[in-house]
Formats: structure tokens, C-alpha cells, sequence
């Protein structure tokens, strides 16, 4: 049986002008990208889309992005979104179907639109925001209070990372001689394990709790997360819910200088005080305690003044009484002089006054005396009867046999009662 047959490069071929006959324009497409890595200059991508409701995967495909392109598209695409192409992220892209009879079908990728990712981005963020207002920890950060002395520094960062070496040489050579004293927990501060890597560091800073402690708070007055030095594009791991809520739920201040100029990140939303830069977080910190010292040196100035001005108002009354005290005391004794003659001169009169009172008040006694004796009423006819040298004042007082002395003006009669 001679049957016809193709080579299995004819039969691609054929597929091959099928495809570009039947594709023959380019097509904007929406995809996530589940695969993204760059060889020799080229993007090579792994686009899939996903069921809405279940999340699995309901169509796949390749595609490339060659160099001449991409020496294009790829920093125009960071500058725009502040990130780098991942695996995750939301995209559209213009693209055009190609089919190599040895290597396959792929979509050729022409441009990428940022915008779209950024508004699939700030959807993803609002999100986040969304739940963590809901959940009422959006807002916790920044009702914490910064200690006063806030010198011991607990600061997250990479240990290589150009920003770290700036946050503490700033501390160090600050103006005012204030000494810091600074903590490293490293931690990876690009890619994909940003979000564990800090939460491990939190996590070790939250076990430093110091034994007995009363408070229960780690042994630092605050946490500075600092990123500097790396690539400004990729700030993704920054945007995580999961991160969000350990920073936001930490018990102890948490100050971001992650060095970038585009819209702030979630974690600085929810953190206590955000910067740009980690020399910009030192200089904060430095602020802080600069605004400390003044406070008590403009104490120490307010309280001196006080004090000189009080003693000063205390010595002008002492010298002030110094002077008085002498013309007080002449006045008093003037004073006590005269009312010493006041009253010398005035007692003969007094004197004299009281003892006519008193001689006028004998009188009237006098007189009263008098008009009592008995011996007046005897001569005017009356006489007293008495017994036992006692008045008789009621008959029935006596019975016979008493002996009774009757007094009348001229003597005295004796009686003895008969009945």
C-alpha cells in the first residue's frame, strides 16, 4: 500500500502557516505569570489563567519575550510599576502567535502595559487594607507612644545592605554626642522571602523579653526596618497581609525607611513612623532624642531662672525688712510710749472715778442696811418673839411649856407658853 506521507517538519510547517495565516495581528491578552526568568538577554514566561470561583488553571501557554525587546520593555515596566516582573503577577501583554516547526507554538511578547499591573497591584493593596481595617489592627501602630530615652535600636535589615551601614554611622557621628545603642537581626529584604524573613526577625526581637519583666515588652525601645543598597524595583514583598499583621500587632514601635519614592507600601501604612531612607530613620531618631534633651534642658533653664528669681524677690524682702525693721520698731516703741503717758495720765482720773463709784454704791448699801435694822422697826412699837434664839414666825411652831423672849424697844420679856 503506497499511501502519501509527510515528514514530520513538512506537517509543522504547514501548522506553522496555518497559525500565521489565521493570527496574522497581534493581540492584547490578560495572564498571570506562573514562570519568569531572563537567559542571554531574553524574558522566557509561563503564562496561565485561572478559574475565578475554584483557582485552578484553565488554559496555559509559553511565551518569550527576545532581547531587542526586552532591553525595552522590562525597564520602562519597573520604572512605571516600582517592581520587576514575577511569578504572581497580573499582566497584559501585546503579543503575536508564532509556531516554530522545531521548537513549538509560543506567543511572542511585543509590549507590556504597566498600568495594568499597577491598577491589579493597588487592587491587591486595597484589599489588604481592606482586612486589616476590618480586622481593627490598620491603626495600632501609631496609638503606640515612643519611649522618651529611645536609644536601644532593634533594626531589621540585610547585614550587607549599604542602608544599614548609613542608618549607624549616622547614629554615630550625630551632632549632639547622643549614643545609640543598635541591634542587627538580618533578614532578606528582596524577593520572594521578604515577607518570612521579616517575620522571623519580629519574632526574635519578641522573644528578648527580659525575665521578671513587668511590662512583658522585649528588651528595645523600638524596631527599625530598613532596606537600602538593593534593587528599588522589587518592594513586592513589602505589599503582604501576612506581614501587615505582625507589624501592625507588634508591641513596640516600628520605624520603615525602606528607600523608595513611589506610593508608600502597605508596611508603611501600618507602621508607627515611615521614612524614605535609612539615613533618613536616623536622623528621626536622632531628632527624637535631640527634642528630649531640650525638653530638659529648657527645664533645667526654666527651674534655674525660677529659683535665682525667687531667691532674688526673697533677698530684696529680707533687705527691704532689714530697713523696715528698724523704723518698725522705733514706731512701736513710740507708739507703746505714748500709750504708756496716754494711760499714766489718764488713771488719777480713773482711779479717782472708780473709787467715787464705789464710795457712792457703800452709801447706798449704807442706807439699805438701815432701813433693815430691827432695832428701827422695835421703835416704832413692833416687837420679835423668839425661841431658842430663833424668830417665831408661826405659833403652831411652840407648844406649853417653851420658853419664849419677846424683844421690844426699851428690853426684853421672858414668857413660858401656857397653851
Amino acid at each position: 500500500m503506497n499511501t502519501p506521507h509527510l515528514s514530520l517538519r513538512q506537517l509543522n510547517l504547514m501548522v506553522r502557516d496555518a497559525i500565521e495565516s489565521a493570527l496574522p495581528d497581534e493581540y492584547w491578552v490578560e495572564a498571570e505569570l506562573s514562570e519568569c526568568r531572563e537567559n542571554s538577554g531574553h524574558c522566557y514566561m509561563e503564562l496561565i489563567e485561572k478559574d475565578e470561583r475554584s483557582n485552578t488553571p484553565v488554559a496555559r501557554a509559553s511565551a518569550k519575550c527576545w532581547r531587542q525587546t526586552w532591553t525595552m520593555v522590562k525597564p520602562y515596566f519597573e520604572r512605571v510599576t516600582g517592581q520587576p516582573l514575577r511569578a504572581g503577577m497580573k499582566v497584559l501583554l501585546q503579543v503575536y502567535a508564532q509556531y516554530h516547526e522545531a521548537y513549538g507554538f509560543s506567543w511572542i511578547v511585543t509590549d507590556i502595559d504597566p498600568t495594568y499591573t499597577i491598577g491589579d497591584m493597588a487592587r491587591k493593596r486595597q484589599e489588604i487594607i481592606r482586612q486589616l481595617k476590618e480586622e481593627g489592627v490598620f491603626d495600632l501602630q501609631r496609638e503606640l507612644i515612643l519611649p522618651t530615652f529611645t536609644k536601644h535600636i532593634a533594626v531589621i535589615s540585610a547585614e550587607s545592605a549599604a542602608g544599614y551601614g548609613d542608618f549607624c554611622r549616622q547614629l554615630e557621628d550625630n551632632d549632639y554626642g547622643f549614643r545609640f545603642e543598635v541591634t542587627l537581626f538580618p533578614a532578606i529584604m528582596q524577593g520572594e522571602q521578604v515577607e518570612q524573613s521579616i517575620i522571623s526577625a519580629l519574632n526574635q526581637i519578641y522573644a528578648t523579653v527580659p525575665v521578671g519583666s513587668p511590662t512583658g515588652l522585649p528588651s528595645f525601645d523600638c524596631v527599625v526596618i530598613l532596606r537600602g543598597g538593593g534593587a528599588t524595583a522589587d518592594l513586592s514583598g513589602f505589599d503582604t497581609l501576612a506581614l501587615a499583621e505582625n507589624v501592625a500587632q507588634f508591641p513596640l514601635s516600628i520605624i520603615t525607611g525602606i528607600g523608595h519614592d513611589r506610593d508608600e507600601s502597605v508596611l508603611d501604612m501600618v507602621s508607627h513612623t515611615k521614612v524614605k531612607t535609612p539615613t533618613a530613620a536616623a536622623a528621626f531618631l536622632i531628632d527624637h532624642m535631640y527634642r528630649v534633651w531640650k525638653r530638659i534642658t529648657d527645664a533645667e533653664t526654666f527651674i534655674s531662672q525660677y529659683v535665682g528669681e525667687r531667691l532674688r524677690y526673697q533677698q530684696q524682702c529680707i533687705s527691704q525688712l532689714s530697713t523696715l525693721i528698724p523704723t518698725l520698731a522705733l514706731r512701736v516703741l513710740s507708739d507703746s510710749r505714748h500709750r504708756i503717758e496716754m494711760t499714766e495720765s489718764r488713771l488719777p482720773i480713773a482711779i479717782e472715778r472708780r473709787l467715787s463709784e464705789q464710795k457712792h454704791l457703800l452709801e447706798r448699801l449704807s442706807i439699805q442696811l438701815q432701813g433693815l435694822d430691827p432695832q428701827l422697826l422695835l421703835k416704832r412699837g413692833y416687837s420679835i418673839t423668839l425661841h431658842n434664839g430663833k424668830a417665831v414666825r408661826d405659833p403652831m411652831e411652840l407648844k406649853a411649856g417653851d420658853e419664849i423672849e419677846t424683844r421690844v424697844e426699851k428690853g426684853t420679856i421672858r414668857s413660858v407658853v401656857k397653851n
